[in-house]
């Protein structure tokens, strides 16, 4: 249900995109959440406190959180959410890369090693295979927002090492999440006031859409993800989250009536492939152990 979720908040952002645009819904998303989020907070009692030096990773995992959305949000106005779904689900290729160096327990196995240049090709493929059999116009804001939603999904893994590498791994899920979405918040709002996309248009869509974006997507989904991590092995969890590219896919063909072209295809399975690769490499080698126990044990 939550990759369910996750894969439709870019459907969600693209269809409501003639009424609103994507940065101004993901500025006012952010805010709302982190509305909820505070609330939330203080029915529970916990405070924020500067004291813990919290802060200062707090602004810099804000600010990773709200360029990844910036970047999504400019890449959706290009590409279709079918892509920007795959592309930004990189994020957990780039926060291996970025945790293999950063902290020894995280160095990447062999395996692992081959889901990134699994990955990398699969990106290859989208990019290199472009306009084959077909025409190049709009081939070029196309390319630019697929790659757009590859530097959102750089942003993203660039989060998760700040947040794993600083004191904001000991830290309440949602105090992390309440820096992050302050500063969303802020900053894109001042994005979309730069950019020019302040443009509202009060449509059953957009109100629709928001409301999903804010209070199932942004307060909700996390919340209930941060809960399943303090009960099951995140490497179980993980090996899932290749499915909210699936999903995406499927329903920007579906309600959206996005061509999904033999090239994408070709390269998501690649990318797909590398992040289960990666991600459920914990999941894998269990796996792999438990099969051959039984076969030990059927001997």
């Amino acid at each position: 249900m939550l990759c369910l979720v996750w894969g439709m908040q870019q459907i969600a952002l693209k269809a409501a995109a003639p009424d609103i645009s994507p940065l101004l819904q993901i500025a006012l998303r952010s805010g709302i959440a982190a509305t909820l989020v505070g609330t939330l907070m203080l029915a529970r009692r916990e405070k924020v406190s500067l004291a813990d030096g919290t802060w200062r990773p707090g602004l810099v995992v804000g600010f990773l959180f709200a360029l990844e959305f910036l970047l999504l949000g400019e890449g959706l106005r290009r590409t279709s959410a079918g892509h920007a779904v795959v592309f930004l689900y990189t994020g957990p290729i780039f926060a291996a890369l970025g945790l293999h160096w950063k902290l020894p327990a995280e160095k990447l196995e062999p395996l692992q090693w081959a889901g990134i240049a699994l990955a990398f090709c699969g990106i290859a493929v989208t990019f290199l295979w472009r306009g084959v059999g077909a025409s190049s116009t709009g081939a070029a804001p196309e390319l630019l927002g697929d790659m757009l939603c590859v530097a959102a999904g750089a942003a993203w893994g660039a989060t998760t090492v700040v947040v794993r590498g600083s004191r904001l791994s000991n830290a309440s899920a949602t105090q992390t999440l309440l820096y992050q979405l302050v500063c969303a918040f802020v900053l894109l709002l001042a994005a979309a006031a730069v950019l020019g996309q302040l443009s509202f248009n009060p449509t059953p869509m957009a109100w629709g859409g928001l409301v999903f974006q804010s209070v199932i997507v942004s307060f909700a989904s996390f919340l209930v993800w941060f809960s399943l991590l303090r009960r099951y092995l995140a490497s179980r969890l993980g090996v899932f989250s290749f499915m909210a590219p699936l999903f995406g896919i499927v329903l920007g063909a579906w309600l959206l009536n996005e061509k999904v072209e033999q090239r994408f295809l070709a390269g998501a399975a690649l990318v797909l492939a590398g992040i289960l690769l990666v991600s459920g490499y914990g999941w894998l080698k269990q796996a792999a152990r438990t099969l051959s126990g039984k076969r030990g044990t059927v001997q």
